[in-house]
């Protein structure tokens, strides 16, 4: 099968990028809010994660050119101000590899690190292939205690063709606006695609996988959607504007992260909207796993004038106004909805 033994390595790596993040989460200590020029807050366990993941591909997959585009790079770490943290990062890394059982890890330097961690500086494009990471998706979100994921893809001839998101604090029930009482309280899910092979989703840590598929809704007014938590991340007023076109009748279900990729995935809600505010322009490892997880689910990712989404073109993802997930079937309708409200918009002001 194509993309096997990548997919394998990507769900290995992505979990063990998983067991760091939990580890630091739990002891979430007041020197690893590391801030970064942008003033997002930038973590032990960011960098932990990369470094992981960069090191997990690159050993599992030895006879290919090894491509990486990711959020993080080392150059905070070189100063001496960061010399703490790097030993840190260094000592989690090495722990999380020791944990995962096989003895064929030798220890780590904080030089190779360092090393890992600079992998991910791929601009990514249109030619080859080309691992597209985000360590920590939902870094505030993370820092809350909150939802949070680790979203791994592979852009091959500029199309995504496999993705891997880890939620671990996503419980395994459906979050969904309707379900929010279940017997079951497991929390932790791992979600992977692989181009026409369908979406699932197992416990983080789990074995098990079930197959799942977005919701079949084709009333707007049952419809529950999602969008970001934090009004920084997205423009609720505009969200609320195209839920009440549809008649939208549920509050939306407010969560940081691609987490919110693979609830819509197995059927928790029905829409994810995402606006950003004027000059933003999205990253392609804020969406490439997400979006992978949902086509491959039976759902359509595009943005705002509805154009497929183009992973491409480089780090940037440009996109119309915004992205808009949904299902087949409500597509058309929310598409229309989304086209007023932003006229409506653009009217007014």
């Amino acid at each position: 099968m194509p993309y096997e033994k990548e997919l394998a390595a990507a769900k290995k790596a992505v979990t063990l990028a998983a067991r760091l993040c939990q580890k630091v989460q739990k002891a979430l200590l007041q020197s690893d809010v590391h801030s970064k020029s942008d003033k997002s807050p930038v973590t032990v366990a960011d960098y932990g994660s990369q470094a992981l993941v960069s090191f997990i591909l690159e050993r599992e997959l030895p006879s290919e050119s090894f491509s990486l585009v990711a959020e993080e790079d080392s150059g905070d770490l070189r100063k001496e101000s960061g010399q703490d943290t790097l030993n840190r990062i260094t000592e989690l890394v090495n722990d999380t590899l020791a944990s995962e059982g096989s003895n064929s890890f030798s220890t780590l330097t904080t030089d190779d690190v360092l090393v890992a961690i600079d992998s991910g500086k791929s601009e990514g494009g249109s030619v080859g292939r080309h691992w597209v990471l985000d360590p920590i998706d939902g870094t505030k979100g993370f820092v809350r205690g909150d939802q949070y994921a680790i979203a791994l893809a592979l852009l091959h001839e500029g199309k995504i063709v496999l993705g891997v998101l880890a939620c671990p604090n996503l419980p395994l029930a459906s979050i969904g606006s309707n379900q929010q009482h279940s017997s079951s309280n497991e929390v932790g899910c791992l979600f992977f695609a692989k181009v026409g092979d369908g979406t699932y989703m197992q416990a983080l840590g789990g074995s098990t996988q079930t197959r799942v598929h977005v919701c079949d809704i084709d009333n707007p007014e049952e419809a529950s959607f999602f969008e970001s938590f934090e009004a920084a991340h997205s423009l609720h007023d505009l969200s609320s504007s195209i839920a009440e076109k549809l008649g939208v009748k549920a509050p939306p279900v407010r969560i940081d992260s691609q987490a919110k990729y693979g609830a819509l995935s197995r059927g928790d809600g029905a829409i994810y909207l995402r606006f950003p505010h004027r000059g933003y322009r999205e990253k392609i490892w804020d969406h490439a796993a997400g979006s992978i997880v949902v086509t491959e689910a039976g759902g359509i990712a595009m943005d705002a004038a509805g154009n497929p989404l183009d992973f491409s073109k480089g780090k940037f993802l440009d996109v119309v106004s915004g992205i808009i997930v949904t299902n087949q079937k409500l597509m058309p309708s929310l598409l229309t909805a989304v086209k007023e409200a932003l006229n409506e918009k653009a009217s007014s002001l």
